[in-house]
């Protein structure tokens, strides 16, 4: 009896102060909490998905705590969690434990990060689906006078990412100096059962902010969805909603046309139009491929690009030689 009581160890309140003695299931949780202030809410909140979606629950099960958990214990995770998803997504895992044990470390609760000790697994390649002259003019017909018309020809030719185009504001263009600047994003997130709207005056990198050149045929375009956008205002009256009056893809409405939507309005209408399935992503991708690679190191030395009419006509014909490929 007295061994017993010697070797007993009382519960480790969850709600308590960290500690190593703690299981590491409840130190994820706090850590989540602790990050929430220190990262993007976009970035929280796919920490806090992955880690209550599995990471928590496989580490509860396990009742594995800070200080004895082990390299060979979150190897074992990865292993399994292998066996129904793909290597990717085992490394996004990765970077959630890492960065709460690194956090462990620093606040002196653990020694080491056993998490740096563990093979990460080899990030498995992506081959995107590339659309054809032919299937590209297909497109461009099938989302003629839809909702998402705009904000396909745009991703299309520029290359913009879903965010991006979505976050595409009328202060963004410059119809006198013929530009579009690249600056501000906007992406859904889900947090606690509930779809969250962010807004951000920032792009996915640094190098993603940039000026590119107004070609005429979209100028166009958009001072004529200037227009119309106009003309609902007026007509709509009370019923418009003005929160989202600044951005450039809304609807008749003025709703916002949200990241998720375009994407799912995407796939609804290469089906209705038996055209081939890729995702609204890559129709970016020729574009990042034929222009965003070869001219890189100069984008790099400024982000601002200086127009002329000479590289205006470049690449509206890039855009043109894209198509006939």
């Amino acid at each position: 009896m007295r061994e017993l009581q010697d070797d007993f160890e009382p519960p480790v309140d969850p709600n308590g102060p960290p500690s190593k003695a703690m299981l590491f299931a409840d130190y994820l949780v706090q850590w989540l909490e602790i990050a929430k202030s220190t990262v993007k809410l976009t970035t929280y909140a796919s920490y806090k998905e992955l880690s209550n979606s599995r990471i928590i629950p496989y580490f509860r099960n396990l009742g594995v705590t800070l200080g004895n958990l082990k390299a060979v214990h979150i190897q074992a995770f990865y292993q399994e969690q292998l066996e129904r998803v793909k290597p990717n997504t085992v490394i996004h895992y990765h970077a959630v434990i890492h960065r709460a044990l690194k956090y462990a470390v620093k606040t002196d609760l653990i020694d080491v990060n056993p998490a740096d000790k563990v093979d990460r697994p080899k990030k498995n390649e992506f081959t995107g689906n590339f659309y054809s002259k032919d299937e590209m003019n297909a497109l461009f017909d099938a989302v003629r006078g839809s909702k998402i018309e705009v904000a396909v020809m745009l991703t299309a030719f520029y290359g913009l990412r879903r965010s991006e185009v979505v976050g595409l504001k009328w202060a963004a263009v410059d119809f006198e100096q013929n530009t579009i600047e690249i600056c501000h994003t906007v992406t859904t997130v889900r947090l606690d059962g509930k779809e969250v709207l962010v807004e951000s005056n920032g792009t996915k990198t640094k190098s993603s902010k940039r000026t590119l050149p107004l070609v005429p045929v979209f100028r166009e375009r958009l001072l004529a969805l200037q227009e119309e956008q106009k003309e609902n205002r007026k007509l709509c009256g009370r019923c418009y909603n003005k929160k989202y009056a600044d951005y450039i893809c809304v609807d008749a409405m003025g709703n916002l046309l949200k990241p998720d939507y375009l994407s799912n309005s995407f796939q609804i209408i290469l089906q209705n139009y038996h055209l081939r399935r890729i995702r609204f992503h890559d129709l970016r991708h020729p574009y990042v491929k034929h222009t965003t690679k070869k001219y890189n190191s100069e984008k790099q030395k400024t982000q601002t690009t200086n127009l002329s009419a000479d590289s205006l006509g470049f690449l509206f014909l890039l855009f043109i030689l894209r198509l006939c490929s």
